[in-house]
């Protein structure tokens, strides 16, 4: 069974993960506007990728016989200065991601919740990963800032993006089956 304490700062990240699906829908929605539909499409994988951990989280505290509590999601930014600013945000916002599953691998560990630290391990992976990909790309975007038309070569590049169930959630019982 999971404890309080565990089940209250899960229930923040949760919905710390569907704020940043939030997000990244926006920023989709941003590409979109500004006619960069591979960008849109990355930004929507991303949306999606943010759903499902919020969904492992959920299935976790759901499995250890502990209650989800949903609460509002904070409005997200919806306009930015130019096709780079939305990646520097979304680096920005994966370091503070970061932060906060290193915070909660730390009260696992305070509290002796090793299920939840094993789970968490996953999600100290993952976040190298999601800084990694966004930084990648803000590099190749600075790389052809002076090029003509590179902006549209990586723009086919992030069209090829899609998205595929993270492992995790094959193994997991709780929630929503349709995930």
């Amino acid at each position: 069974m999971i404890n309080n304490k565990m089940q209250d700062v899960l229930n923040e990240q949760i919905n710390a993960e569907l704020y940043s699906g939030y997000l990244y829908l926006s920023m989709s929605a941003y590409y979109q506007s500004i006619n960069l539909s591979g960008f849109a499409n990355w930004m929507y994988v991303q949306m999606l990728e943010e759903q499902a951990h919020a969904q492992i989280l959920y299935n976790h505290i759901v499995d250890r016989g502990g209650r989800v509590i949903l609460k509002a999601i904070e409005a997200p930014q919806i306009e930015w200065e130019n096709a780079l600013a939305p990646f520097e945000a979304a680096l920005k916002h994966e370091q503070k991601i970061t932060s906060l599953i290193h915070n909660l691998v730390t009260i696992a560990a305070d509290e002796k919740d090793y299920a939840s630290n094993a789970m968490l391990q996953w999600f100290v992976t993952e976040q190298v990963e999601e800084e990694k990909n966004v930084s990648d790309i803000i590099d190749k975007m600075n790389l052809v800032n002076s090029a003509p038309g590179g902006i549209f070569m990586i723009d086919r590049e992030l069209a090829a993006r899609v998205y595929t169930p993270p492992s995790i959630l094959a193994g997991q019982q709780g929630g929503d089956p349709a995930v």
